[in-house]
């Protein structure tokens, strides 16, 4: 996999709009004004976003070409150093046949994004580019009142840094709390409560390393069965990254989604798993229970999963280099970033 050049202060990132148009409407503006001022005051960086990345949300529903667009012209532009998404959505999916892989390969660089951004991620690994799943602009960099310490270090440690040897750890503190987006609750602030479960290994024991694939489940029946779907043999000795969305999907329909992997061949083939903090803790238990279920039905009783990881739809939200290497020590429930993903 390429390793793009990692970010320092002065490079120029670029903001783009590659699911829903949210941020490009006229009562969620304000949120562009708070990201543009952390990336800048925080991080250092020049911000720019991409021609129709703020056209709004039917705009951008109609025309997948122009967020396409957006995608491979930042790409295309030396100038600009990291690709930030600004949110997730349904149907990035759409972008599929307007993606050039060829100028992804050519100008590697940092790309972040989560949930619908599963589907983009997918294009970078086709592309072979390592990518970052991780914070968007409008969910975590511009937070109300204040963006999240562990959201930061995150980002200081693993995007600005060589992170080889990196402790991926779990956030002392998460919150259910949910705050509707409008300029009058800009002073509101989430409140937390005491992570009181940490790493939970699952089942299946010992320290494994391996290159990381996958993201949001709800996003795989979009991706599966398309260009972008990685053959079987691309899923061996890979750690499959899994988490759910904020939409908190049935039991059930995480049960269908994983015994697909399963008849697919593809849990058969990797080496362990690693499961996002679900959404809320609506369902914390019953996906457990879930995951459990199939790896029975497939006899793989031994594969190692650990759950309630920092990443994805969880608040706090850390990062995952897709595509790069990672130790996960299930005994002492840890993670390691085991080769630095940016160069």
């Amino acid at each position: 996999m390429i390793k793009p050049e990692k970010l320092k202060k002065g490079d120029k990132i670029a903001i783009v709009s590659l699911s829903a148009g949210l941020l490009g409407e006229e009562a969620l503006i304000h949120k562009l004004d708070i990201a543009k001022e952390r990336l800048e005051k925080i991080f250092g960086l020049e911000v720019v976003t991409m021609p129709n990345a703020l056209k709004g949300i039917k705009y951008l529903y109609e025309h997948p070409e122009a967020r396409a667009k957006d995608l491979m012209d930042a790409f295309k532009d030396k100038t600009i150093k990291g690709i930030f998404c600004a949110i997730g959505g349904n149907d990035s999916i759409r972008l599929l046949p307007y993606i050039d892989f060829d100028v992804i390969k050519k100008n590697p660089k940092v790309f972040m994004g989560y949930s619908d951004t599963t589907s983009n991620h997918f294009m970078m690994r086709k592309a072979g580019l390592i990518s970052f799943y991780g914070p968007t602009i409008m969910c975590e960099i511009a937070d109300y009142v204040k963006m999240p310490d562990y959201v930061k270090k995150a980002m200081e440690n693993i995007l600005f840094k060589d992170s080889t040897g990196y402790e991926i750890k779990s956030s002392e503190y998460w919150s259910k709390d949910y705050i509707p987006w409008g300029i009058e609750n800009i002073n509101k602030e989430k409140e937390m409560t005491k992570e009181e479960h940490g790493y939970e290994v699952l089942q299946g024991s010992g320290t494994i390393t391996g290159e990381v694939i996958g993201g949001c489940i709800d996003v795989f029946p979009m991706v599966n069965g398309t260009s972008i779907w990685p053959k079987l043999d691309e899923w061996k000795d890979k750690i499959l990254l899994l988490e759910t969305s904020e939409e908190e999907i049935a039991p059930d329909t995480l049960l269908y989604y994983l015994r697909n992997l399963g008849a697919q061949g593809i849990l058969n083939v990797i080496k362990g798993i690693i499961v996002g903090k679900p959404s809320m803790e609506k369902y914390y238990d019953e996906y457990k229970e879930i995951y459990l279920k199939v790896m029975k039905e497939f006899n793989l009783t031994n594969l190692p999963i650990m759950y309630n990881i920092n990443v994805g739809h969880a608040f706090f939200t850390g990062i995952i280099p897709l595509g790069g290497i990672i130790t996960v020590d299930y005994d002492n429930k840890k993670i390691f970033i085991a080769e630095s993903p940016t160069k």
